[in-house]
């Protein structure tokens, strides 16, 4: 096997020595770096009650975290494709963002409105699980501080290192306890909040609500819920005539605010 890029081992090596300390996360990203090179960290733990914990972010002189706090943690990350990740179990592994986001994703206003202004342009994610009820995703981006994407060179080297890096993860955060809650059922959050504005909306024009802000077009849609795209349709003006709105840009300002953790 030809070695990995930039004497990656020695980092590697590096970051093993810090297992279970404190550092170990600044000696993940100088391996990450040595693999990749992204210009920014951050490591989230999910569950399923509550926001995300943040349990590392690096990213320099970049603001690429900046609204991390005020909008994404206050609710906003309920739209994202890595939350997605979290409540659909995907296996362990190593996923690029627009490979799993939905099929309208960056057309979303989530996208237009939140992930644009982050100034990320490409996305790798780790996806652990090191304790029961958590799912940890190890995000490495690219944001204009580079201004390009990874190659697909720096795609295999990481690729090459993901049951590695699994490991790490999964002894490094064992200590992380999930939440004793049953998932939450957000389409029906939103229905109850949106009852005290004279807004009556039944469960399914919720849930409707809920992928077209997370970047659903019609079709995938309907193929989630298992009927017609005209149906979808149907859905889609029935949802706009009760809220009052002609737009995604209403739905997500309407919406957005009603977003918090559950």
């Amino acid at each position: 096997m030809d070695p990995l890029v930039n004497r990656a081992e020695d980092a590697l090596a590096a970051a093993v020595r810090r297992l279970g300390k404190s550092g170990f996360e600044a000696a993940l990203m100088a391996l990450f770096q040595r693999l990749a090179n992204p210009d920014n960290l951050l490591i989230l733990a999910y569950r399923d009650a509550g926001a995300p914990q943040v349990i590392y972010a690096e990213a320099g002189d970049s603001p690429v975290f900046s609204a991390l706090p005020t909008t994404y943690l206050a609710g906003a990350y309920l739209l994202d494709p890595c939350h997605g990740l979290h409540l659909t179990r995907v296996p362990a592994g190593l996923y690029r963002l627009l490979d799993v986001a939905p099929d309208a994703f960056q057309r979303s206003r989530y996208y237009v409105e939140y992930y644009q202004g982050t100034t990320l342009i490409d996305e790798l994610t780790f996806v652990a699980y090191p304790a029961p009820g958590v799912s940890l995703n190890i995000c490495l981006g690219r944001d204009l501080t580079s201004d390009q994407v990874f190659s697909a060179r720096e795609v295999e080297a990481l690729e090459r290192l993901t049951s590695v890096v699994l490991a790490l993860a999964e002894v490094h955060w064992a200590g992380l306890t999930g939440a004793a809650a049953a998932p939450a059922d957000i389409a029906a959050e939103l229905v109850a909040a949106l009852a005290p504005q004279g807004i009556q909306l039944s469960p399914r024009q919720a849930e409707v609500a809920l992928l077209i802000l997370r970047g659903h077009s019609s079709t995938s849609i309907a193929l989630r819920l298992g009927v017609s795209v005209q149906t979808v349709k149907v859905f889609r003006r029935q949802l706009y005539g009760k809220c009052g709105i002609s737009s995604q840009a209403e739905l997500f300002a309407l919406m957005l605010p009603l977003l918090r953790p559950v």
